[in-house]
């Protein structure tokens, strides 16, 4: 089991002797020391679910190395061919902005056309679909074996899945990356005015409430569909330790997600640094266990996101059929070393 046998399980796991950690909505969820890689405590850690809007930490861990922060570039018309009423910056098909502005409008505000304008510039010639391919081959060099993008924001889509696991793993890819870590802490910034379009700016704030109500927030990232419910992943510091937690699957109520992530953020602060239940493993590792296995040609395939929303998602059965082919197909390279208790979300 990638990361330890210990986290082959579909329900709770947690160093003996220590507290019960606090009670969440989540399906699936993992705590994670940043530096370290060590694994506190988890559920399901490896339980497959489906990431919202998470999914751009994808994005980010892929591109912002890729992408000049200081490059002014043009919203295309096809940037903005998103889900009628799902998360949107505002930016204006002709409008000019820097790189920047993108990523800010991206992890602040969820911005699925900022999302879709960053996989275009990354993707290279082909565009989009380079995009998602290329952050197929991040998730794979960094060890997320369980998950698959096929849209580059989150939006729900068949055959499109990640585990808990897995974005600890990519959150703390993002996380050592400066850029990142400043983008996400940012609480308010300004969209700039479009003078050939004659349109004025406007502000825009981060949602994660992270940032702003626990002392320490490093940030992170919010999501949610009606297929995956509620996603989150928030880093916090405190002591000189750095966790990471994340989570699938979750109701707002009693709690919404970032509360549900500081209560096992203050839980994972409370543990003496010894205790584990297992790792994450580095970039590159898994390798050299296990040989690439071809992406299938659908996987780059364009998105026609006009049909999925961040409100109302893919219909569960369909994502299901359709996906199952594709899970089938990505998960075979890891199988030796990681079976999993089920290969699909429920």
């Amino acid at each position: 089991m990638v990361g330890g046998d210990a986290l082959a399980t579909p329900g709770l796991i947690v160093p003996p002797g220590v507290p019960t950690p606090p009670k969440v909505t989540a399906s699936s969820w993992l705590l994670a020391d940043l530096d370290t890689g060590e694994v506190l405590a988890g559920c399901g850690p490896h339980e497959y679910a489906t990431p919202a809007s998470v999914q751009k930490l994808l994005l980010a861990a892929t591109m912002l190395s890729r992408l000049d922060p200081a490059q002014v570039v043009t919203v295309t018309r096809e940037d903005l061919d998103i889900a009628p009423g799902s998360s949107a910056v505002g930016l204006l098909p002709g409008g000019r902005y820097r790189v920047e502005t993108l990523w800010l409008g991206l992890l602040l505000q969820s911005g699925n056309e900022a999302a879709n304008a960053l996989a275009r510039l990354g993707g290279g010639a082909d565009g989009v679909a380079g995009g998602v391919r290329a952050m197929n081959e991040q998730a794979r060099r960094l060890g997320a074996r369980q998950t698959r993008a096929v849209t580059p924001s989150g939006l729900d889509a068949p055959g499109q899945f990640t585990s808990a696991y897995d974005l600890a793993l990519i959150a703390r890819a993002c996380f050592a990356d400066p850029a990142f870590r400043r983008y996400v802490l940012t609480e308010r910034t300004r969209i700039p005015a479009q003078k050939a379009l004659r349109a004025k700016g406007f502000e825009i704030q981060n949602e994660n409430q992270l940032v702003y109500r626990y002392p320490g927030a490093l940030g992170g990232k919010t999501g949610f569909t009606d297929y995956a419910r509620h996603t989150y992943v928030g880093a916090a510091q405190r002591d000189g330790r750095r966790l990471v937690v994340t989570l699938l699957g979750a109701e707002p109520r009693p709690q919404r997600g970032w509360e549900q992530g500081a209560a096992l953020l203050d839980w994972g602060f409370a543990l003496p640094r010894q205790f584990s239940v297992g790792r994450l493993v580095e970039p590159g590792e898994l390798d050299a266990e296990s040989p690439v296995v071809p992406e299938s040609a659908d996987a780059a395939a364009p998105v026609d996101t006009r049909s999925t929303t961040d409100g109302p998602g893919a219909g569960m059965f369909v994502a299901l059929a359709v996906g199952a082919v594709a899970i089938a197909v990505a998960v075979v390279a890891g199988r030796r070393s990681r079976p999993t208790a089920r290969d699909l979300p429920e």
